[in-house]
């Protein structure tokens, strides 16, 4: 199985190469997207480490004068109608010296940090000469990735509480998943923007399998409503009708600010605000988005201070983090193998992105019940962490059975396995590589 997997794995990342980065998919996604460039450098770093770092550097490139790192990065050699919301519905101004509509105003989960000190380590293994390369690399990064978490932590932290909050289902790379949606509800649904607006994604997508359309005039709404702010971020609980903690956001990144600290190491920098930092955004999300009653970690909403009902893959995340509390990692363990999710050892497929035993369970519909990849990617390293290793090792043998079995699909069905959405997904196909490769402890979990 593995060098035909491995083989297949670089084939797609090979394909889905676009001058000086790579993009998710060619039918869906013709544009690069924030925390996809950062999974796919990880298992790129393997086959073309050249292209990782380049991968990485076009991203911050593109990055805001804020520290904000914008979640898609347009290519202005793709038409306006290939992709939509495209440039012109984001109507981002010039910045930076970049020219306007190149970005959208939007985030997403921090996961560079870990990207880059992963690809640094996999240098340095290959010898002086790559290592010094990647450590110029690294100081390129560096200021840059630190700005990125300064933004998050300075002027998204909307509740107080030392939690970033996310101003759009999309920023935390669930879509569509159950976690929004009693924050949702009470966002203004305007379907006459479907009207007004074409849906790209259900000309090369299955209706059945894609949000729906209350959800989509919702997003369109939401967009609308935070570009006509000037994508200003002040007095977000107070103007803006979706701001939410979510456990996975918060958690990828205090893990980002351990690989800071390993990357300071390397660049002269303080590691020890970074270590400080981790452990306080923690501490937030073990005191903020623990309920207690049912042992589990939930979405909140900073509108309403509620949690969120749902019990949904992003509370499985917090295991990342090496200073989670024994309990609370043992909880998060017993949830993840509960008949709610099911761990490889019972179900024989990794863990869905919605809890099986709940009415609103949906086998096809993007992250209300199917398997992705990355999100299992990240728990198998929280279980590493936290010494799961049989579990850790069960969960990286069922990855790597569906993706052999069913191809490098976007996201997969939790019951039969069969490959979703896109198919030559570049995270799935990286994230491979990387489950090949094996490397079982997760670098940025260490002391630094």
């Amino acid at each position: 199985m593995s060098a035909e997997l491995w083989n297949s794995a670089a084939a797609v990342l090979e394909t889905n190469w676009s001058r000086d980065h790579m993009v998710p998919s060619r039918r869906l996604y013709p544009h690069q997207w924030s925390w996809d460039a950062a999974f796919i450098a990880i298992g790129l770093a393997y086959v073309n480490p050249t292209r990782a770092w380049r991968d990485l550097r076009s991203l911050f490139d593109a990055q805001w004068p804020d520290g904000r790192v914008p979640h898609i990065v347009f290519d202005p050699r793709t038409a306006e109608g290939a992709y939509f919301p495209g440039p012109a519905f984001w109507d981002v101004p010039a910045y930076a010296g970049r020219p306007a509509r190149g970005s959208t105003g939007l985030t997403q989960p921090p996961l560079h940090a870990i990207a880059a000190w992963e690809i640094y380590r996999r240098a340095v293994s290959h010898g002086a000469v790559c290592a010094r390369e990647a450590g110029e690399q690294l100081a390129w990064l560096y200021p840059r990735l630190v700005a990125q978490q300064d933004y998050l932590s300075r002027r998204r932290d909307a509740g107080g509480d030392g939690l970033a909050s996310i101003v759009h289902p999309w920023e935390s790379g669930l879509d569509n998943s159950p976690s929004w949606d009693a924050a949702l509800a009470a966002v203004p649904a305007d379907m006459g923007l479907l009207r007004r607006f074409h849906r790209r994604d259900l000309e090369v997508a299955d209706a059945a399998h894609r949000p729906t359309d209350l959800d989509y005039a919702r997003y369109l709404g939401l967009v609308l409503d935070y570009r006509d702010g000037g994508y200003a971020d002040t007095g977000l609980a107070h103007r803006h009708a979706f701001v939410v903690e979510c456990p996975a956001f918060n958690s990828i990144r205090a893990a980002a600010e351990l690989a800071l600290a390993h990357i300071a190491g390397v660049v002269g920098a303080d590691a020890g605000t970074h270590r400080r930092r981790a452990r306080e955004i923690t501490e937030a999300i073990s005191r903020r988005l623990y309920d207690e009653k049912t042992a589990t970690f939930r979405a909140r909403d900073v509108r309403t201070r509620e949690l969120s009902a749902a019990r949904c893959i992003n509370g499985l995340l917090p295991l990342m983090l090496p200073d989670l509390p024994a309990d609370r990692a043992a909880a998060v363990l017993a949830e993840a193998a509960s008949p709610r999710f099911g761990l490889p050892r019972d179900t024989g497929l990794p863990v869905p992105s919605f809890d099986r035993t709940a009415p609103g369970f949906d086998p096809v519909r993007y992250w209300r019940g199917p398997i992705w990849i990355n999100m299992n990617w990240l728990l198998r390293r929280g279980m590493l962490v936290h010494g799961y290793r049989d579990e850790a090792e069960d969960l990286r043998l069922a990855m790597l059975r569906l993706v052999h079995g069913s191809g490098h699909y976007e996201y997969f069905h939790p019951v039969t396995g069969e490959g979703i959405g896109a198919p030559a997904f570049s995270w799935t196909a990286a994230l491979t590589l990387d489950l090949l490769a094996d490397r079982s402890v997760p670098a940025y979990a260490r002391a630094a």
